[in-house]
């Protein structure tokens, strides 16, 4: 099989390449080889590449930022996503989408399945969601959140960054998701695919937690495995003593029931895959 990788040097793209199945021939695309808002460009190379599976590990994800470029956020979030299905059908090709818990408005309280009735609250989620609807039925769009992987900007990341440089830090206690590391993802991504599924699927590491209780578990992953070698203090905070201009979903946990089915079991709880980022980022050194 051949398959194309659009936003290839991402977390998820790198992801994505190191889990292909055996014998999957790769093309990895860029934003400094292609622009998918770009529907002529995106469509010569889909032709050019003969892909039998797109997969989409593109997007707009500076969330705050959104709030003031949603129109660049809908051309990579949503019109690149158009490009990208039509290009698919043209050339017979499979689209592989992802998504985000962000389509929703985290005031449920409960699981939200992949038919509940989206809300975004942010441009970042509209701008999703308009590219989960323009991504059309044929593909396989998956909703994942608050993803994360030794190389590229994430939480996890910029956590040990503030817990190496200063005395104290302060995480919000009041928004509730779940962790996902970004190959478990790529993983599933294939696996999804090579069954032949299409429509709206959600996928994330197994449990739930509040960003503070990440941190938590992060600084005390990073100083079993020798990342961190000194602890500070983690300050739990509400959302309103940290305003931001996006407003994000106070609980947004995704149900995975289908989709763990689907993949014969549910995926590893998170705190087990930050177990696994941490020892991989001790070995790199």
């Amino acid at each position: 099989m051949k398959a194309l990788i659009v936003g290839s040097k991402g977390q998820l793209g790198r992801g994505l390449a190191a889990t292909a199945p055996a014998g999957t021939e790769i093309a990895a695309h860029d934003v400094d080889t292609l622009d998918i808002t770009d529907r002529g460009a995106v469509e010569a190379l889909v032709a050019a590449e003969r892909p039998e599976l797109i997969l989409n590990a593109a997007a707009y994800t500076a969330v705050d930022k959104a709030e003031s470029e949603e129109d660049l956020a809908f051309a990579i979030n949503a019109t690149a996503v158009g490009h990208l299905a039509g290009a698919a059908r043209l050339a017979g090709a499979r689209l592989v989408h992802v998504s985000t818990d962000f389509v929703f408005d985290g005031v449920s309280g409960v699981p939200y399945a992949p038919d509940a009735a989206p809300a975004p609250a942010s441009a970042y989620g509209r701008t999703k969601l308009a590219g989960e609807r323009l991504a059309g039925e044929s593909a396989l769009i998956v909703r994942t959140a608050w993803v994360y992987a030794p190389t590229g900007g994430n939480f996890v990341r910029t956590m040990l960054r503030l817990m190496g440089e200063r005395p104290e830090v302060r995480v919000v206690a009041d928004q509730i998701g779940t962790p996902t590391y970004a190959p478990g993802l790529a993983a599933a991504l294939w696996t999804l695919a090579a069954k032949g599924m299409t429509g709206l699927h959600h996928y994330t590491d197994a449990g739930a937690a509040s960003w503070y209780d990440f941190a938590v578990a992060i600084q005390e992953e990073a100083l079993a495995a020798g990342v961190l070698h000194n602890a500070v203090p983690v300050i739990p905070i509400a959302s309103a003593d940290f305003p931001t201009p996006a407003t994000r979903p106070h609980y947004s946990v995704l149900d995975k029931t289908s989709t763990f089915a689907a993949l014969g079991g549910p995926a590893p709880h998170w705190r087990e895959n930050l177990r696994v980022m941490m020892a991989a980022i001790k070995a790199e050194g």
